[in-house]
């Protein structure tokens, strides 16, 4: 009797263990289907777009203005694109699928060809995280606080960085709050560093692929994303990402999802060479994207 309550008990426990991870990794659940921004009626979609001029490294038009660079600094390619707009409504957030969920994800390149991104970098990854504020295009879709150090870009274009256990979701709203992001930390305050040489996310390793975001002024914006864990380029660490953000003469700048999940994509195409652990080149997928576009 002992022993079938023993193989049972072990059948069970395997079982349980298995789903737990399937159902924190691999199972999709979708909660809310989000309307396209290619079919909405957002504030963009008609407006006119006047003459544009596009290369591999610039798009500009009546609205939009970016400038693509790359820069080598700690044996680390760097990826910097240069964002002016004349309105921070072309300022967006997209989610996998359209779909707000669990384990919901797709390349950062196909969800920016989903809703005709000119420029995309990867997001927040809220899909890993059971809590934290998700916050898109001026939805709420999550309001129980993680006690995270996030990203809060209001309708205006103005950025700010918040502690979700000192403010809720409802009140960051009704301040004007538009999209937030929850990852971290903060790499730049009022221009000045505000991590130390030896922060880091997690577990990662000290150098890594990186993916930020920055506000220089009013409407003017830098996404950056670096390389990383190759022979070619070596990865950045937080402090050295701070540092580097700083000498582009960003305001506030922030950490969002890193390592595999760091991709660039502008113009039709990924600029960067993203990858997991060095042995191939492959974009990973990801929840979400922090984007430009109509």
């Amino acid at each position: 009797m002992s022993k079938k309550f023993t193989v049972v008990y072990t059948v069970l426990l395997i079982s349980f263990t298995l789903y737990v991870l399937l159902d924190t990794f691999l199972l999709q659940r979708v909660y809310s289907v989000v309307e396209s921004d290619t079919t909405s009626t957002s504030s963009t979609k008609n407006v006119d777009k006047g003459e544009v001029v596009s290369s591999s490294d610039m798009y500009s038009d009546d609205n939009i203005t970016i400038t693509l660079k790359t820069y080598r600094e700690n044996d680390t390619n760097i990826y910097v694109a240069d964002v002016v707009v004349n309105d921070s409504s072309f300022l967006k957030t997209a989610f996998a699928n359209n779909a707000y969920g669990k384990n919901v994800t797709a390349k950062t390149s196909s969800i920016a060809e989903s809703v005709n991104a000119i420029l995309a970098i990867n997001g927040d990854y809220y899909g890993v995280q059971n809590s934290g504020y998700v916050l898109k295009n001026g939805t709420i879709y999550r309001n129980t606080s993680s006690g995270n150090e996030d990203l809060v870009i209001y309708s205006d274009g103005s950025f700010e960085i918040i502690n979700e256990d000192d403010i809720t979701l409802e009140e960051l709203v009704e301040k004007g709050a538009y999209n937030i992001l929850s990852f971290g930390p903060c790499l730049v305050s009022n221009e000045k560093i505000t991590v130390s040489e030896t922060d880091e996310v997690g577990k990662a390793m000290a150098s890594n692929p990186r993916t930020a975001i920055g506000i220089i002024g009013e409407n003017h914006y830098v996404f950056v994303v670096s390389d990383g864990r190759t022979n070619e380029s070596e990865g950045l660490s937080l402090y050295e990402l701070a540092e580097f953000m700083q000498e582009l003469g960003v305001q506030t700048a922030y950490n969002l999802d890193g390592g595999g999940s760091s991709t660039m994509y502008f113009n039709g195409k990924v600029v960067n060479n993203p990858t997991t652990n060095g042995n191939r080149i492959s974009e990973r997928s990801v929840s979400d994207i922090v984007y430009i576009g109509y």
